[in-house]
This record gives structure tokens, C-alpha cells and sequence, in this order.
């Protein structure tokens, strides 16, 4: 799997959740994660989350690590095996890295959700879909970088002293180290009779 940290800032609109967006955009052919840091705020036009589009809900944020996934010849449901992937490297890294008040926060899972609590509060810590085109499996996942112009109570990098780059580049190595054993695994067994 090839990976790129992408050192601008790019506004996130759901149009870059997309077949080829690593390649044509950055010269990443196959399978890929890419990462940046930058607002976000999806349109109606461009979201894909059919829960979403129902409840009139806002995805947008004032900053936030953006985190695209492509994986050719995939179906949906291993995309979302990724999604949920994603969460849970997150889940792990914020139990290992992040502190608030000098104590690890209180950190969940919910599916492809990670929520953080707080001394004052419960925030939702990230946003995720999964999805696919007609020659790939693609998702996307953010986590909050400060907690502006979020539509919901959130909790961020900056509540729990991460810095935006060196996560987003942590997270990268862990995903890209478990999709590579992923992949190793499916070549060492044998087939049953």
C-alpha cells in the first residue's frame, strides 16, 4: 500500500472522495492512503452518507486530519472492515499518546465513531464513510484538529496536546503496517479439502 502525507492544507468537500484521487492528484497508482490537514464542510451535493442526507445533518469542521483510503477491486463491506480499522487505531493511539489534565481521557469506539470525554464534556472525535466506485473501494476519515465550527459537541488534537502532522503520520504507519500483514496473511495458508 502506498501513503503520502500531504504537507498543504486542502478544504475537504467530498469531492475528493473519489476513484484515482491519489494518483491523478499525487502520483499514487494502486492501493493507497493519503492524509492532509484542513477545514471541511460537505455539501449535500457530495455526501454520501444516506443517514446523513435524511436527518439534513452538517459535516463540517474548522480543522480537521483528512484521511483518503483506495483499494482496488474491493467491495463495500471490506471497505467498512477498514473504516472501522481506522477507528480503532485512533481508539488505541489516543489510550497511548493522549492526556488531558495530566491523565489519559476516557476514549470509545462506537463502530466507525470515536468519541473522547472530557473533564466538561463528550465529544465526538471523528468522521468517517465508506463507499465505492465502479473500479474501487474508497473511504474517508477525519479526525478533528480544534474544535471550531463543528455542527455537534466535539473533542480534538488539541484537547488532548497531539499535534495535527505527527498523528496523521503515525496513523498512516499503523495502517499501512496492518494492511500489509493483513495481505501477508492471506498468502501463507493452504486451501481445504
Amino acid at each position: 500500500m502506498k501513503s503520502l502525507f500531504i504537507e498543504k492544507s486542502i478544504s475537504y468537500d467530498g469531492t475528493q472522495l473519489r476513484s484515482l484521487f491519489a494518483y491523478m492528484d499525487y502520483g499514487l497508482q494502486g492501493d493507497s492512503i493519503v492524509s492532509w490537514i484542513g477545514p471541511c464542510n460537505v455539501s449535500f451535493d457530495h455526501m454520501v452518507d444516506g443517514e446523513d442526507l435524511l436527518a439534513k445533518a452538517e459535516i463540517r469542521g474548522g480543522q480537521m486530519v483528512h484521511f483518503i483510503v483506495e483499494c482496488f477491486s474491493t467491495p463495500l463491506a471490506e471497505m467498512v472492515w477498514q473504516q472501522r480499522l481506522l477507528a480503532s487505531l485512533v481508539h488505541d493511539f489516543i489510550l497511548e499518546k493522549g492526556r488531558v489534565e495530566g491523565r489519559v481521557p476516557a476514549v470509545r469506539r462506537d463502530g466507525d465513531d470515536v468519541f473522547v470525554k472530557l473533564p466538561d464534556r463528550e465529544g465526538k472525535f471523528s468522521i468517517s464513510i465508506a463507499t465505492v466506485s465502479p473500479v474501487s473501494g474508497l473511504l474517508h476519515f477525519a479526525v478533528n484538529v480544534s474544535n471550531s465550527g463543528t455542527p455537534v459537541p466535539t473533542a480534538s488534537l488539541e484537547d488532548l496536546g497531539l499535534l495535527a502532522a505527527e498523528f496523521a503520520m503515525e496513523i498512516i504507519k499503523r495502517f499501512v503496517s496492518e494492511f500489509e500483514s493483513v495481505r501477508g496473511a492471506t498468502t501463507k495458508v493452504r486451501w481445504v479439502r
